[in-house]
């Protein structure tokens, strides 16, 4: 599968909670850099201009900045089709909703023209690698009632236009290769390319992600509003719903069933918003058990789902230690794990949090400022052991408050 790690789906409200917002505060080193907010290189950020970083401890991991951008705002989005072919989406913090294309030629970013095929857009659109050099462009919001949205594929040298993108409304977008796409269409319906053209499926109930495991081999998971756990007196309890595609159809697959003690909380809700598909063909699902807060006293805690295919049914999956307990994967490589928030998951079962540094000075960030790291993605550079991720960092100091575009670059000790 050409993307390793996976773009964030969308998730209903009720799911708001594993949504993996990739949050990291308060990890900032004790050191305060210097350097160009524009070429940002991890060198010049880590060491304040006196040479070289100190060396990271043996087994640990840092983000170090491998480009931070001359505005204030976010990546929204990233690509890398190799070490000198990195493409990335921003937003600046200006007061209007225009988008920042970005490309990484090997020796400088530049920022470059949407490309016309892809039409007029006031939101940042979504990249989508669907093979080893080919990469899409597309809408983040659709216009009602235009018919086919227009999508913009790049080659390795110019833009061009998809010239048969999938209709509808794409929310989770998966590609194994050039040849074998699946995306969600709606709530209950998901389209498939095949090299030739789209066709569309229909789910047994409504989805919110997906995960190519193979060939044929496609799960989908979400809700379900009907059927044995919803019903409740004067209103529906949704239940965890996950779905299979075998090569023919969409089949639904029996999946635990969530609810609170009595008393039942005011309009309770129980989904999964992500799958994700271990390299070794294991599939993991994650959801919560909610309801809505603040109507009753004595409250209960949310309950956080987690389950994983066993060949024939879900089963609980075993607890991570520490700080990855409630995280959830984004990534993987050949020892271990990257959770949301910063944090992996060793293969011998070691909980770690990825370090990061702060920002130069020159960037406006003053010594006193609380810093965080949002990212958005992360991949792995093709035919490499290295990832990237890209987002922006937080700065929270008085008076004058930003947020900073970022690339970072994953630093492994010893």
């Amino acid at each position: 599968m050409y993307p390793l790690p996976r773009r964030l789906p969308a998730v209903p409200a009720l799911l708001c909670v594993v949504a993996l917002l990739f949050t990291a505060a308060g990890c900032g080193t004790d050191s305060e850099p210097t350097g160009s907010r524009t070429t940002g290189s991890a060198d010049t950020a880590d060491s304040g201009g006196k040479g070289a970083p100190p060396k990271a401890p043996t087994g640990s991991l840092t983000w170090e900045f491998e480009h931070i951008a001359d505005f204030s705002g976010e990546l929204t989005d990233v690509a890398v089709l190799a070490e000198d072919d990195i493409w990335a989406v921003g937003t600046e913090n200006n007061g209007e909703s225009n988008a920042h294309l970005l490309h990484y030629d090997g020796t400088q970013w530049k920022r470059e023209p949407l490309p016309e095929a892809l039409g007029t857009t006031d939101y940042p659109p979504v990249l989508e690698q669907v093979g080893e050099e080919a990469l899409w462009l597309r809408p983040q919001r659709y216009e009602e009632g235009t018919g086919v949205n227009p999508w913009a594929r790049w080659d390795g040298t110019r833009w061009s236009a998809v010239p048969n993108p999938p209709p509808g409304t794409v929310g989770d977008f998966e590609a194994a290769g050039p040849d074998d796409i699946w995306a969600l269409d709606g709530e209950q319906t998901a389209q498939h390319w095949d090299g030739s053209h789209w066709t569309t499926t229909r789910l047994p109930y409504d989805a919110s992600d997906l995960a190519v495991v193979g060939p044929d081999d496609v799960w989908a998971v979400g809700s379900r509003s009907t059927g044995p756990g919803t019903e409740l007196s004067g209103e529906r309890y949704s239940q965890p719903a996950s779905m299979h595609w075998d090569g023919t159809s969409w089949k639904s697959v029996e999946t635990p069933q969530a609810r609170f003690e009595e008393p039942i909380p005011p309009e309770p809700s129980a989904g999964l918003g992500q799958v994700f598909a271990l390299d070794s063909g294991e599939v993991r699902a994650y959801g919560n058990n909610t309801f809505n807060h603040g109507e009753v006293e004595n409250e209960p805690a949310d309950e956080y789902i987690r389950l994983r295919w066993d060949g024939s049914k879900w089963v609980e999956q075993e607890p991570a230690p520490g700080g990855c307990t409630l995280r959830t994967p984004v990534g993987q490589d050949e020892e271990g794990l990257f959770l949301d928030g910063n944090w992996y998951l060793t293969d011998e079962g070691r909980c770690m949090k990825i370090k990061r540094h702060r920002l130069p000075l020159s960037t406006g960030a003053r010594k006193g400022s609380n810093q965080s790291l949002w990212l958005k993605e992360i991949h792995r550079v093709p035919g490499t052991d290295e990832w990237l991720g890209a987002g922006h960092v937080q700065v929270n100091q008085s008076g004058d408050p930003f947020g900073a575009p970022v690339v970072v670059r994953l630093k492994r000790g010893g």
